[in-house]
Parts: structure tokens; C-alpha cells; sequence
């Protein structure tokens, strides 16, 4: 499913922004889940070959999103950690899981379970409050900063 979204013209300023719901990444034309399903295969260890043949993704795409993710996973760890700790009423911080993907996956699992249990938010994929988290940037340059 590609994306759509409207553009907006500020009131104020009078330029016109792009509206994006939260299921998608800035410059990414899958929805968060997809996404999400690819980074989730490559932790477990599986291959961006097999990763695109599974999601119906060109091989190029699926390297391209595991590429962006790797290049910034340790940041996107520590900061879903200080997240984590921020809601959860008792945080957990999780073992290590055997490795930079793994763990950082681990941390968003344990995030999300806090956002749940605190906010009795259900029903929300995990990797659409991922997206939430990160305003959408998750796999934006320059983020996170």
C-alpha cells in the first residue's frame, strides 16, 4: 500500500506542509509495519534477499531500509531507552538479546509494552508508536540528532 498524503497551507505563514499520517516514514513510500517487519527479519538474521521475497519489497528497498537502520541503531537504542524509562512507572531495561539489532528491537518491544501498560494505548502496532516516537524520522537523515 502506498502512501498519499495531503499538503496543508498554514494560516499563518502561508506555506504549504505536507500532512503525514503516522503509519508512514518521512521519504518512504511503505507503511511503518512493512518497515518494521524487514528490521524485525534482519534481527533474527535473516537476509535482505529473503527479507524482500517475504514482504513482496524489491531486494534494493528492503537493503536500502536495513542499511539506514544499521548505520543508526545504537542511537535509536539509548534513545528508546531513555523513552522506555521515562514511561514506564518501574522500567525494566531488557538483557542484552545478542547484538546491536536485537537489542535495540528488545528496548522498542519493552517501550511499547510501557506505553500500554501506562497509557492503556491497545491496538497500536508497535512499530506505528515507533514511528510516532520519531515523529516520523526513523529512517530520515539526521535523525536521531
Amino acid at each position: 500500500m502506498l502512501a498519499r498524503p495531503r499538503r496543508a497551507r498554514c494560516t499563518e505563514c502561508g506555506v504549504t506542509h505536507v500532512l503525514l499520517p503516522v503509519q508512514w516514514l518521512l521519504r518512504r513510500a511503505d507503511a511503518v509495519v512493512v518497515i518494521g517487519a524487514a528490521l524485525t527479519a534482519k534481527a533474527a538474521g535473516v537476509g535482505f534477499r529473503r527479507i524482500a521475497g517475504r514482504l513482496g519489497r524489491p531486494a534494493e528497498t528492503v537493503r536500502g531500509w536495513l542499511r539506514r537502520f544499521g548505520e543508526r541503531v545504537e542511537a535509536v537504542r539509548r534513545l528508546v531507552t531513555v523513552l522506555l524509562r521515562a514511561v514506564a512507572v518501574d522500567p525494566v531495561i531488557p538483557a542484552p538479546a545478542g547484538g546491536a539489532w536485537a537489542d535495540a528491537l528488545a528496548v522498542i518491544g519493552a517501550a511499547v509494552a510501557a506505553a500500554i501498560g501506562r497509557f492503556g494505548v491497545l491496538g497500536v502496532p508497535s512499530w506505528v508508536w515507533v514511528s510516532a516516537v520519531s515523529g516520523g524520522r526513523l529512517l530520515a537523515p539526521g535523525w536521531p540528532a
